[in-house]
């Protein structure tokens, strides 16, 4: 499904846990609302009430024995809910949408790190999330036992916080599995995914993804 070229526009923020996605995500939507943009931020799992209970069961440690396939089913349960209810209507009425995740983590977690095939993640989005792709994908891409590090201890417990760290208990297998299948869908869809280097520092990263985002989607150069 493909909106149309006066309607809003669909950016989603990629890479492992600890990149820097939704430090990036934020100043992109500061750059766009300074443009005079109406600009909603959102994340997956999540970004609805009922997307944000299943949030809560897929991403704490205590949650225990969830099957693969159960896992998947439950990713993109949330993610029909929020197309439904936030995505398209948002789009449709002139705003850039800003998602913290979407279909290509099922493809890299479920896909290739819980080893599911990548052609059960895609034929679940054509039917349940309406084939709906991002005018543009941001794939931060940094090191991974770097971020690992960063990631584990970001999702340290502390009396009063969100436990969210059930992904990074994994081992680090399951994470270049990952990490390579991010990248082999930036490899095959060249067009819609911009690949940028995290390693660097913060502002050189910003300037990169903002830079993008004015000459693939507002035809500045």
């Amino acid at each position: 499904m493909q909106h149309q070229a006066h309607h809003g526009h669909f950016i989603t923020f990629e890479g492992l846990d600890g990149c820097g996605k939704s430090t990036h995500l934020e100043r992109l939507a500061g750059f766009l609302r300074s443009r005079g943009l109406d600009v909603l931020t959102t994340r997956e799992p999540g970004g609805t009430d009922v997307g944000e209970k299943i949030r809560s069961i897929l991403l704490n440690s205590r949650t225990r024995g969830l099957a693969p396939l159960a896992e998947l089913a439950l990713m993109f349960a949330s993610r029909a809910q929020q197309i439904s209810e936030v995505v398209l209507p948002a789009i449709n009425r002139g705003t850039w949408v800003l998602c913290d995740r979407y279909t290509d983590s099922s493809e890299a977690y479920q896909g290739a790190g819980r080893q599911l095939g990548v052609e059960a993640v895609l034929t679940l989005h054509r039917v349940l999330c309406l084939n709906l792709q991002p005018d543009l994908t941001i794939l931060l891409d940094n090191d991974l036992a770097a971020i690992l590090a960063r990631a584990r201890r970001r999702n340290l417990n502390s009396e009063g916080e969100a436990d969210e760290n059930r992904f990074e208990q994994e081992n680090r297998a399951f994470f270049e599995r990952v990490q390579k299948q991010f990248l082999a869908i930036a490899h095959r869809e060249p067009q819609r995914v911009a690949l940028i280097d995290a390693r660097r520092p913060l502002e050189v990263v910003q300037q990169d993804v903002v830079a993008t985002v004015r000459g693939r989607l507002l035809g500045e150069r």
